[in-house]
């Protein structure tokens, strides 16, 4: 039982974060000691499907409430507070480098995983900074069957940002300008299934469907090569990585909007970044995979 707790916590963490412009959900999953865990499952899910399945689903339920119940709590808190908010999520990619650090084999390290981390390093400063800029979004999109094809291509590359360390899908669906319909249509699917007015499905459903089946399609493919690259590339990957990683905290921080800041703010933001580091160990060692 407090295994499956603990599951499912990580889980709320990992989808409050795929949903937060900025925060990236694969970095929480390194943070907390299951990528590699979580990778393993999603490409070795009909090999291994009862074992996969088992492991994957506490943190699929985690996920959902997390979206569902403590999205609007952390939007709030970013418009209201953007700095202790954003240091709580500073603290969980901080407390969990530990692991990640583990698997960066310093003897091994050459020209190859030197790029690698600059490079990735640099992609998401480059982001952050797209982001400071206030990227504008159509607030809704016209469907047809061309949008609906071009929405299966928008949720390849969401999945695949979900689950790259270091690099926020909501950044990316910003940068596409995809961000404020995707979450309208969420937002308007919930109103119509929570009131039963079903002539409010049409639109969302034709959007997410789609959306939703690019996901699957590149969770899996993106898994793969991720699986393959740690295989046969383990130090440069995992260099690069460590780039994405070390550079979450640095975006988010030029992102923060830093007017009114006082010692009080300070003070607290202090706190959180401490709760969140905690919270990132403790959810990591808090169980066996």
């Amino acid at each position: 039982m407090k295994n499956l707790i603990n599951q499912l916590l990580r889980g709320v963490v990992i989808g409050v974060a795929n949903i937060i412009p900025g925060v990236s959900g694969g970095t929480m999953m390194v943070s907390m000691g299951i990528y590699d865990t979580l990778i393993h499952c999603i490409t070795h899910l009909f090999k291994e499907f009862k074992k996969s399945i088992k492991t994957l689903l506490p943190y699929a339920i985690g996920m959902l409430v997390g979206i569902v119940a403590l999205a609007s709590v952390i939007n709030w808190g970013l418009e209201n507070h953007p700095l202790p908010t954003n240091t709580l999520f500073i603290g969980l990619i901080l407390g969990g480098l530990g692991p990640l650090l583990k698997k960066v084999e310093i003897k091994k390290i050459n020209a190859a995983a030197v790029i690698a981390f600059i490079a990735l390093f640099a992609l998401i400063i480059w982001l952050g900074v797209q982001r400071k800029d206030s990227i504008q979004n159509a607030e809704s999109i016209n469907m047809d069957a061309l949008q609906m094809l071009i929405m299966v291509f928008i949720g390849m590359i969401a999945s695949a940002t979900m689950i790259i360390p270091g690099v926020s899908g909501s950044l990316v669906l910003m940068l596409l300008g995809y961000y404020k319909p995707v979450v309208n249509a969420l937002s308007t699917l919930k109103d119509g299934l929570f009131s039963m007015n079903f002539f409010l499905l049409g639109q969302p459903v034709m959007m997410l469907l789609p959306f939703l089946l690019g996901i699957v399609l590149g969770i899996f493919g993106v898994a793969k090569l991720i699986e393959w690259l740690t295989a046969h590339y383990p130090t440069p990957t995992y260099c690069g990585v460590l780039g994405l990683v070390v550079a979450s905290p640095i975006s988010l921080l030029i992102q923060t909007d830093m007017s009114g800041v006082g010692i009080l703010t300070v003070v607290i933001s202090v706190v959180t970044l401490a709760a969140g580091f905690a919270g990132a160990y403790l959810l990591a060692k808090g169980s066996k995979e």
